[in-house]
């Protein structure tokens, strides 16, 4: 009976205990995509981003565009010419036809490599932003609620959003 007494104080002591602690935690979320969306150095990394693609593309259609003139060439020289002035011509318009291949796919990395550059700087600034929230506010946790991975999102759970921006310095 004193056992049973000691054993029911204790389970006792560390139900209250848990149920302090279970109402001490706090989560926050925010969408982090809204967040970056509304800070002023995403627009400008946005600027110089379009400026970057630009140029890229116009690289792209000039290329396009000489292979379209050695296509031309090529059927104009017609049934008079050589042989060997033929297979001139073909073997230029291949070798430019592999040119346009080799520098699309390149184009394509260096574009996303870019914009992963530029877009990094102002991801870390909203992280940071987000942390010393989380920190000022006492949050265990603060999931991105943009990324579609909460499955379940409590109205105790606060969100981060305008802090984040507050600190910012955005309205």
């Amino acid at each position: 009976m004193r056992n049973l007494l000691k054993f029911s104080a204790v389970l006792l002591f560390i139900v209250a205990a848990a149920s302090s602690n279970a109402q001490t935690l706090k989560f926050g979320h925010i969408d982090l995509q809204a967040l970056v969306q509304v800070m002023p150095e995403r627009a400008t990394a946005e600027t110089q981003f379009n400026a970057f693609q630009t140029e890229i593309e116009e690289i792209f259609a000039g290329m396009q565009k000489e292979l379209q003139q050695k296509y031309t060439e090529l059927e104009q020289l017609g049934q008079d010419a050589s042989e060997i002035k033929r297979n001139a011509k073909i073997t230029e318009v291949q070798d430019l036809q592999q040119r346009l291949q080799n520098y699309q796919s390149s184009a394509q990395q260096q574009i996303q490599q870019k914009y992963s550059e530029l877009l990094k700087p102002v991801f870390e600034k909203a992280q940071k932003a987000i942390e010393e929230v989380a920190a000022e506010k006492g949050l265990l946790y603060v999931f991105d609620t943009g990324s579609n991975v909460v499955l379940y999102k409590s109205n105790q759970s606060m969100d981060v959003l305008p802090l984040a921006k507050e600190k910012l310095g955005i309205k």
